[in-house]
């Protein structure tokens, strides 16, 4: 099994934008990964305490993922952290080595790993 991590920012707290962020970082972290519906075990999704107007779960539900188990945190509020952000942990049953995962940091989250934020 491997986890694949990945991030978004919004701009507002906006039900539409959580949404369109949430489905875009979950489409490009299957299409990265080339990720088959059948290796997804679950994803959870985390927001910070300032987004709170849909769970981004329902963009995975929206996308057609209505038999993957899904789960949504609230992020640790953590004094200078980055605001407006929406995180993924995606768990798949795949046997591969590491460094052949692509996690994918999008928008202002490319700050929260630079090292492997791709443009």
């Amino acid at each position: 099994m491997r986890g694949i991590r990945g991030a978004i920012t919004v701009e507002k707290n906006e039900r539409e934008q959580i949404l369109t962020a949430a489905g875009n970082l979950l489409e490009a972290i299957i299409e990265a990964n080339n990720i088959n519906r059948e290796e997804i075990v679950s994803i959870i999704f985390t927001m910070t305490s300032d987004l709170n107007k849909v769970y981004p779960a329902v963009a995975a539900r929206e996308l057609g993922y209505t038999d993957v188990p899904l789960l949504c945190y609230q992020e640790l509020a953590v004094e200078n952290s980055l605001p407006r952000c929406i995180r993924i942990m995606l768990y798949i049953n795949r046997d591969c080595e590491l460094d052949k995962i692509k996690h994918i940091y999008l928008g202002e989250a490319k700050k929260l790993r630079p090292d492997l934020s791709r443009e």
